[in-house]
């Protein structure tokens, strides 16, 4: 069976459709992965920060329009790029083994950084909680796939990478200082790959499904309904970290200014994911004062 599976050029976008297209010959040998490699606007458009082209889908709606249009048979995304809803058409089908949800700095540990250090991060989510523990930290934009960000790492103090990207390239900074969630809460499906397909082939559902991991996929669901319930964006400085202990699954959520001055949370367990997710958002949202905080975003 020979599928097309739609990516970005990346070495880790490749890396992970290469990772998919092997979960998939182990259930089925004769599956045959065929990369059809799309450009996004967050891939060409590396000189303005996510946050001010909108956020929603700027990395996926490229690659989703390849299936939705049939140049390709499903999607591989990075579960973190991913808005909250697929479009119509699509569904989310699987998600495989969840890697490292954390984030790393590479170059400094966070307690060995120095006063007025300079931190390089694209990331809205990461500077606000950095700013919130350490309001002496300077940030400065970084943009680019991973090898350009490495290579730009000895222009500041430390840079901030997702933990998972960096262990699935191979790469081995001399510092890499993974940082607990409790510090820095990881954004929704960090570290996790998510698969889309068309809704309507059954054919490629059922294929697709057999290298889902139920655990992973839990815990990215509950991770989930938290960003749909704040509004389903992938460019607020919010997120949410899910880890099950049996069936049981504790998220904590979070949400904050830009600039890191106010930043609120909320831990709850439960067992059901959507429910629990979109609990703790509202909560944030009704009780903490996040609905304004929200609209002074927007």
């Amino acid at each position: 069976m020979r599928l097309r599976a739609a990516t970005r050029g990346s070495a880790l976008a490749l890396w992970q459709t290469h990772h998919v297209a092997s979960l998939l010959s182990g259930v089925d040998d004769s599956v045959e992965i065929e990369d059809v490699v799309v450009s996004t606007v967050g891939d060409r458009r590396t000189d303005v920060p996510i946050h001010e082209m909108g956020g929603k889908g700027v990395f996926v709606k490229e690659v989703q329009a390849a299936v939705l249009d049939g140049r390709a048979d499903l999607a591989v995304h990075s579960g973190k790029d991913l808005p909250a809803l697929s479009p119509d058409g699509l569904v989310l089908i699987a998600v495989p083994e969840r890697a490292d949800a954390r984030d790393a700095l590479i170059g400094c540990r966070l307690e060995d950084l120095p006063v007025g250090a300079r931190i390089g991060t694209g990331s809205v989510r990461r500077r606000a909680q950095l700013s919130w523990h350490r309001p002496d930290l300077v940030f400065s934009e970084l943009r680019g796939n991973i090898s350009t960000r490495l290579s730009k790492a000895s222009d500041f103090d430390a840079i901030v990478m997702a933990a998972a990207a960096i262990d699935r390239l191979g790469e081995t900074p001399d510092v890499v200082d993974r940082v607990d969630p409790s510090i820095l809460v990881p954004q929704v499906s960090q570290g996790a790959l998510a698969i889309e397909c068309r809704a309507d082939d059954p054919r490629i559902c059922d294929l697709l499904t057999s290298i889902e991991h139920a655990p992973s996929r839990r815990a990215v669901d509950a991770e989930r309904a938290f960003l749909a319930e704040l509004g389903g964006d992938c460019d607020l400085p919010a997120g949410a970290h899910a880890v099950l202990s049996g069936d049981s699954i504790e998220i904590a959520g979070m949400l904050a200014t830009l600039d890191g001055r106010v930043l609120i949370t909320e831990r709850r367990s439960g067992t059901d994911p959507d429910e629990l997710g979109r609990g703790v958002a509202r909560y944030l949202l009704d009780e903490c004062g996040g609905s304004d905080l929200l609209a002074d975003l927007r």
